[in-house]
């Protein structure tokens, strides 16, 4: 099988496992574009990402460009001769001069079944929204917003458990195997394109931090898939006193109660929190992992042995006591 000279763009963990498998694979990885390190941690030391570290841990040259749109740019990815760009969550626009360089184009990783959620988040938006299934397509990149054809794609379950980090692994490794396919597919020229269908495009809007906290005057449906598609970020929250209390992990209680303020702490479940919610406060979340400040996430049997105090029945939790409260 005739190899390929691949260019990799990408920047976070999942575009790391992209990258691992094309180092696995017979075709040649000729050089690794990566966003430039960013201020980590505690003392906000330059920390270089997933991607340019593993490219460095085999000795492959890494180019961290600001733009991609300078001719400087463009000239240098074009000496490198490759017959293909790969891109997977690399954070960079790439203009159509840069689409047309390589030999064969560019492909992208996108973790959705597209034309449903294009965009920056579609992982947790897909759910979010309550999908069943979700998965990656490998696809031809366009000067659009992930509007280009289709050349594979692969499919897997959202369960009523399944969590942003369990979905964001699972199809880090999914995407990581069909792209190896498709290339391989390329490299022999079997690899075929579909354009993607007009109907069911959805954007995948950008996670943000104020959006993670919960209204419990929402159905506890919508509140379960909030707080799992928002862990592990930016994690779902409400407020408890001037504090904040992280929700993990939750389910809705089959039924309706009497009427109560959303938002209200009912009777402890055994091992789970009952929360007030939906319009009226006759819906019920049970919260069966969360995370006190200052504490660890823990399940919620734990948190109600160690500190019960602070999570007595008839407390109300939320919306935040003021203004720009810390995180």
């Amino acid at each position: 099988m005739s190899s390929l000279r691949v260019v990799f763009a990408g920047t976070p963990e999942f575009a790391a496992s992209s990258l691992a498998a094309l180092l696995a694979s017979q075709h040649q990885v000729v050089a690794v574009y990566t966003q430039p390190d960013r201020p980590a941690g505690r003392g906000r030391k330059l920390t270089p990402s997933p991607v340019k570290q593993l490219a460095l841990d085999h000795a492959l040259p890494v180019h961290q460009p600001a733009s991609l749109k300078t001719a400087e740019a463009q000239a240098t990815l074009a000496a490198l001769d490759a017959d293909v760009m790969v891109v997977v969550a690399y954070g960079l626009l790439l203009p159509q001069a840069v689409l047309d360089i390589p030999r064969l184009g560019c492909l992208n990783v996108h973790a959705s079944l597209l034309p449903r959620w294009r965009g920056a988040a579609p992982i947790q938006r897909a759910i979010e929204a309550g999908d069943r299934v979700s998965g990656v397509t490998i696809m031809q990149m366009d000067a659009g917003l992930d509007t280009g054809d289709m050349l594979h794609e692969v499919r897997t379950p959202i369960t009523a458990q399944t969590t942003g980090g369990d979905l964001h692994d699972r199809l880090g490794i999914q995407g990581a195997s069909a792209l190896i396919n498709t290339l391989d597919e390329l490299a022999t020229g079997a690899v075929s394109a579909t354009p993607q269908p007009d109907e069911g495009v959805t954007y995948a809007a950008k996670l943000t931090k104020a959006e993670a906290e919960l209204d419990f005057h929402q159905p506890a449906e919508q509140l379960v898939r909030t707080i799992h598609a928002f862990n592990p970020w930016p994690v779902a929250w409400c407020a408890l006193g001037d504090d904040r209390l992280r929700l993990l992990a939750a389910s809705a209680e089959p039924g309706e109660q009497p009427a109560s303020a959303p938002g209200t702490l009912l009777p402890h479940g055994e091992d789970h929190l009952r929360i007030a919610c939906g319009q009226d406060g006759r819906e019920v979340l049970c919260v069966s992992r969360a995370q006190l400040p200052g504490g660890k996430a823990l399940p919620v049997r734990e948190l109600l042995n160690a500190r019960q105090t602070r999570l007595t029945p008839g407390t109300r939790l939320g919306p935040s006591p003021q203004e720009g409260a810390p995180s």
